[in-house]
């Protein structure tokens, strides 16, 4: 197996000191054994794998630390240009291993713990999963903090510290049902407190019309609630350089624990009710907002979260006395990922007005140049918005602010569209049908310099039908940055028997680093011997996964069976229902003819709905029992098996994506921004069957068209047909196994006694088909068929899969952030000396 230590920046800490008079696994052990007793006050003795993997965690901090003191110093005395990114969501996963692998330790510390007689994978295990994101966003986000470390470029990524993250998921009879994530329950080892730098955030009041002695209108914000907002450190060290970023996240207080007269006077709820409720900001990842007071919730979480970062980022520009407002905009650049942080444009706003007395053009110039806005969405319905009623009582201050921009934005739109009311009605940052609303999107698009979409569809899509009046008003202002992904967590972390065998037919340890090196595996594809290898290494992971699925479901699967694996966000447009009609198919074909020859399939699932979204949680429902049914039928020998691994997790993806030998990635064309699943799954060997949307587009274009698998309905097909008038009933009548399916599913066959257990399933396919499901069944049923094909030739599977690994270089995370770098925060690099 590779060293993963070999390619990382030379030790500069106290194990690099401790080296000089010992072996690194020596200095390692007694650190680890110092940790044990000051930070655990354990004995060697006494210690539990919990212990253990704090001391070892603390060993591997003090490196860590001591670089990015380093880096510190050095960004201070350069007075860098400093990217800030805003995320409302971080998906970390687990920081054990990746942070031993960064610090060049990973080797070092599994000897060492080995020669103590502890289990190293025990340790690693105990690490639970940071609760700080959802899916894709949030993911996206950490693979970027990854990259920005590993290429020295001068960073700080701001978020919320939650208490508890999105839920823990459970099945019970099929639904789901979510339990608190109280991730934080054991610690965090990472983390630094930085109560110095704590801020106070207003919120509520009211506006006061107040003149100046001047006579100038200065209206102020008064009669507020204040929260504090205290930061928790956590670093985030790049791999093979010296360089370690931040990620600062904000815990919301109360400014009073409570109050001690009405406590002593016998009234205990009341005393401790504002604590209660200022800690209730930052408690949970996206509060359920189908109430009122959920909604309020989120806005108010968005506003602390922005405005505690942008304090701070102001803070830090004028630790320096040569930096002024003047030279702000060319020391800070800040990337609001999608529109959960765009209120960081009217804080900066009010900051700027109505305490520093600036005046509007200079204002708006300032903001313009500091922000750039990431869209993630092409669905009209996800573009945030907030009622009016709400915004007023809860940013009352702002949401003039957010009028001035519109009249602003007006005027600009009748010197280009002279009376043209519609342009104005589309592009207004008031939305005016029925209750009136502040949409987010259009605010984000209109005070940002740069708007990019997450891949080269999406980005003409988002211009052509999303924007496509701000496309024409704002000339350049749209430009695309195709998502990536980590390779280190990816690839070297999550599948390292692949990853040593990549190091040692390339020779060399580069490509963790530059993973365009991995087009040297192209020569080996029609190797005989490293194709029997590389398959070898897949059903190694294959077999792994399977004791997963067993100890999670309960379930024997065949590590020789083809893994069919879609594990995402539960959707109506990620289409997780496609894949059960053709489980479906699949299963009444062989019911009605058990000597049909298929290849033996095991399904993989995993993915989490919104505790809101009733249908994406009947989906999950109908995926479970069906699969029930099929795993006890024992007509069917073992060719089909459903699994629906719970509660999905970046921990639980690392086992998934490299065993996995078919990718779903079957979205509605135009529906799906980008992805970034397909490109973990692709980079790990598994062949993609998709339809021509988001990444799958570029990674068809990588990896040729002989090596993915694509079927269904392009954009311009499902635009075509939407717009003739879909008729999904039609669809339903003309195909008679598509109509038994659908017809099975809507029975009680698999829910006994419950006639409409899936009735919110079949009627959304049946009842408007919204995102054509019906309409691309064949085509689907048909590539799967390919597949099936395709994977009986053990030659051509062990060749396409290892031309997926070797073309994906385009989509690690380093690629997409030199973009960002170059392009938009024009963003020097800043090497940190060892």
């Amino acid at each position: 197996m590779m060293s993963p230590d070999s390619p990382a920046a030379p030790i500069t800490s106290t194990l690099g000191r401790m080296c000089a008079a010992s072996t690194p696994e020596e200095a390692m052990k007694e650190l680890i054994l110092s940790h044990l007793v000051s930070t655990r006050a354990r004995s060697a003795a006494t210690a539990t794998t919990y212990d253990w993997w704090i001391a070892t965690s603390h060993a591997v901090r003090d490196t860590i630390y001591e670089r990015f003191i380093a880096t510190k110093a050095t960004h201070k005395a350069k007075n860098v240009r400093r990217v800030y990114y805003l995320s409302l969501e971080y998906l970390m996963g687990r920081l054990f291993e990746s942070n031993l692998l960064a610090a060049g330790l990973y080797e070092t510390a599994r000897s060492a713990l080995g020669q103590l007689g502890v289990n190293f994978d025990e340790v690693r295990e105990t690490e639970l999963d940071m609760g700080l994101g959802n899916g894709g966003l949030g993911r996206l986000a950490a693979c970027f903090m990854d990259s920005l470390s590993t290429m020295d470029y001068p960073a700080l990524g701001y978020g919320i510290y939650y208490e508890f993250g999105l839920f823990k998921q459970e099945f019970v009879n099929g639904s789901q049902v979510e339990h608190p994530d109280r991730w934080r329950i054991f610690g965090d080892p990472w983390e630094v407190l930085r109560a110095e730098y704590t801020q106070r955030v207003p919120l509520y009041g009211r506006v006061e019309n107040v003149f100046d002695d001047r006579g100038n209108y200065r209206p102020r914000w008064v009669d507020t609630k204040t929260i504090l907002g205290v930061p928790h450190d956590v670093p985030v060290a790049g791999y093979g350089t010296n360089t370690v970023n931040l990620l600062r996240l904000w815990a919301s207080k109360a400014t009073d624990d409570f109050d001690l007269a009405a406590f002593n006077s016998g009234g205990y709820v009341e005393a401790v009710r504002d604590k209660s409720v200022g800690e209730s900001i930052s408690k949970v990842l996206y509060p359920n907002d189908k109430t009122e007071n959920g909604k309020e919730l989120r806005l108010v979480q968005q506003y602390f979260f922005v405005a505690c970062s942008l304090r701070d980022i102001i803070r830090r520009h004028f630790r320096k006395p040569d930096n002024t407002w003047a030279n702000f905009a060319d020391k800070v650049a800040v990337q609001l990922n999608d529109t959960h942080p765009a209120l960081a444009i009217t804080e900066l706003m009010r900051i700027l007005i109505d305490e520093e007395n600036m005046g509007r053009d200079a204002t708006w110039e300032i903001i313009t140049r500091t922000f750039a806005y990431t869209n993630h969405t092409l669905l009209p319905e996800a573009l945030e918005k907030w009622g009016v009623p709400l915004f007023e009582r809860v940013l009352p201050r702002h949401l003039q602010i957010i009028y001035e921009i519109n009249a602003r934005l007006m005027q600009a739109i009748e010197a280009k569209w002279p009376g043209d009311n519609e342009k104005k009605r589309v592009c207004s940052l008031i939305e005016e049908n029925g209750q009136k609303m502040v949409r987010m999107a259009n605010l984000a698009v209109v005070g940002s310099h740069a708007v990019n979409g997450v891949a080269e569809l999406h980005t003409e899509l988002l211009k052509k039908h999303l924007f496509p009046e701000f496309d024409a008003l704002f000339p350049g202002k749209f430009q695309n940055k195709t998502n990536g992904i980590t390779p280190r967590r990816w690839l070297l972390q999550s599948n390292p028997r692949l990853a040593a065998l990549i190091t040692r037919t390339l020779h060399h340890h580069r490509w963790p680093r530059e993973l365009d090196e991995l087009r040297g595996l192209e020569r080996m594809a029609d190797d005989a011997a490293f194709q029997q290898e590389f398959m070898a290494i897949k059903r190694a992971n294959k077999v792994d996964l399977a004791a997963v699925v067993k100890a999670e479901c309960g379930l024997e699967v065949s590590p020789d069976a083809l893994f069919d694996v879609q594990i995402k966000r539960l959707h109506e447009y990620k289409r997780q229902h496609l894949n059960l009609l053709h489980i479906l198919t699949l299963y009444r074909r062989l019911l009605q003819n058990p000597s049909l020859d298929v290849v033996p399939r095991v399904f993989i699932f995993a993915a989490k709905a919104a505790p809101g979204y009733d249908l994406a949680k009947n989906i999950i429902r109908a995926i479970n029992l069906v699969g029930a049914k099929i795993n006890q039928d024992q007509r069917l020998g073992g060719k089909l098996k459903v699994a629906f691994l719970p509660n999905y997790r970046v921990s639980l993806a690392e086992k998934i994506i490299p065993a996995a030998d078919l990718s779903e990635q079957i979205s509605t064309a135009g529906k799906e921004a980008s992805g970034t699943g397909n490109m973990k799954l692709a980079l790990n060997g598994a062949l993609t069957i998709g339809t021509l949307d988001g990444a799958n587009v570029e990674i068809k274009e990588e990896v040729g068209d002989d090596n993915i698998f694509i079927f269904g309905m392009t954009v311009d097909e499902v635009e075509a047909l939407r717009a003739r008038g879909y008729d999904p009933q039609a669809v339903y009548r003309a195909d008679e196994e598509l109509k038994a399916v659908v017809d099975w599913l809507g029975s009680d066959f698999f829910s006994p006694g419950e006639h409409e257990a899936f009735g919110a399933t079949h009627h959304s396919l049946l009842g408007g088909d919204p995102f054509m499901v019906l309409a691309d069944y064949r085509a689907y049923c048909d590539c799967q068929a390919r597949v099936d094909a395709a994977y009986r030739d053990r030659v051509r599977w062990a060749r396409m899969a290892i031309l997926n690994t070797a073309r994906v270089g385009k989509f690690s995370s380093d690629r997409t952030i030199r973009d960002y770098a170059d392009q938009i925060w024009n963003l020097p690099r800043v090497a940190v000396e060892g």
